[in-house]
């Protein structure tokens, strides 16, 4: 363990590698530990975790979330949106990043408002930008730092189109500014590519602006039961000394490393692939059920920009 650790510490190793690691060595150390005999079930379901940490080892197959279950004690809700107008609330969101974006372009109108849903479409046709792949993405006017993130939503599934949820900050605009994430990080809560992940999500932390400083963590990837059928929820605890992730509010996974102080925002995206689909009778649909912020009263920190 101490080798796993020491090389962790020289970024050789990714975390979820590390986590997959040590969860492994600590399953099979109580496996072979004596005590009292264990169920079938136990003995099955140890088997299935040794199985799931070798594979995220050896190959980075996703794992099944297993920590502990999310505790909000002494949080308190300090932004919703349920969705449940005709149209997004643009006193809460902004349009980001319209225009050409990788193989087509992002646009307001790839938003609507549905049955008490956001539902953010990817398709092909002749927009105000050209004929071309058209999708869409939003961000949070306020920016935060410190709090629990979490969305409620059934994720798109389609030919490289990607659903996102994630924050992101000004101090990313340069090496210089993200100081190693502490001015600053793009915190990706989850992101899955539809049909090519599985049934899987995963999460990565960057730093050190989009540049030559650019670094990035895999904090893992995690199965996810029925994803683009079935309304999930993704979390994220931000602290001052670590990030924690939640799948249906339970651990999936944590990072101490370049861990923001400075205002971050929240993004909702169904991303552009680099290479354009040939099929241009996709229509890809991303479900969003809810957004919600809650924060510590002696942490609350928030800033709006007109």
């Amino acid at each position: 363990m101490s080798d796993w650790i020491y090389r962790a510490r020289l970024k050789i190793i990714p975390p979820n590698k590390i986590a997959a690691a040590q969860k492994f060595f600590s399953v099979l150390g109580g496996f072979f530990g004596g005590g009292s005999a264990s169920s079938l079930t136990k003995l099955v379901a140890s088997l299935v975790i040794l199985a799931e940490c070798l594979g995220c080892v050896l190959f980075d197959t996703p794992v099944t979330p297993s920590g502990e279950c999310l505790d909000l004690a002494g949080y308190e809700l300090v932004l919703s949106d349920e969705f449940e107008g005709d149209r997004l609330d643009t006193d809460i969101w902004s349009y980001r990043a319209n225009g050409p974006r990788r193989c087509g372009f992002n646009l307001g109108d790839q938003n609507s408002v549905e049955n008490g849903k956001l539902v953010m479409t990817a398709e092909y046709k002749d927009g105000v930008y050209g004929e071309g792949w058209y999708s869409a993405m939003i961000r949070t006017k306020e920016e935060f730092t410190y709090g629990y993130f979490e969305i409620r939503c059934k994720i798109g599934d389609g030919d490289g189109f990607w659903s996102a949820f994630w924050l992101n900050s000004r101090g990313m605009e340069s090496a210089e500014a993200s100081d190693g994430g502490k001015g600053g990080a793009e915190i990706d809560i989850f992101e899955s590519k539809g049909a090519a992940e599985n049934n899987s999500v995963y999460s990565t932390v960057h730093a050190g602006g989009y540049g030559d400083g650019l670094t990035s963590r895999t904090v893992g990837r995690y199965k996810v039961k029925d994803i683009h059928s079935k309304y999930n929820t993704y979390g994220l605890k931000w602290t001052p000394d670590e990030y924690i992730f939640y799948i249906n509010g339970v651990e999936s996974g944590r990072l101490s490393e370049a861990v923001s102080q400075f205002f971050e925002y929240v993004i909702i995206s169904l991303e552009h692939p680099s290479a354009a689909p040939s099929d241009t009778d996709l229509v890809v649909k991303y479900y969003i059920d809810y957004v919600r912020v809650y924060q510590l009263p002696d942490q609350a920190s928030k800033l709006k920009l007109d």
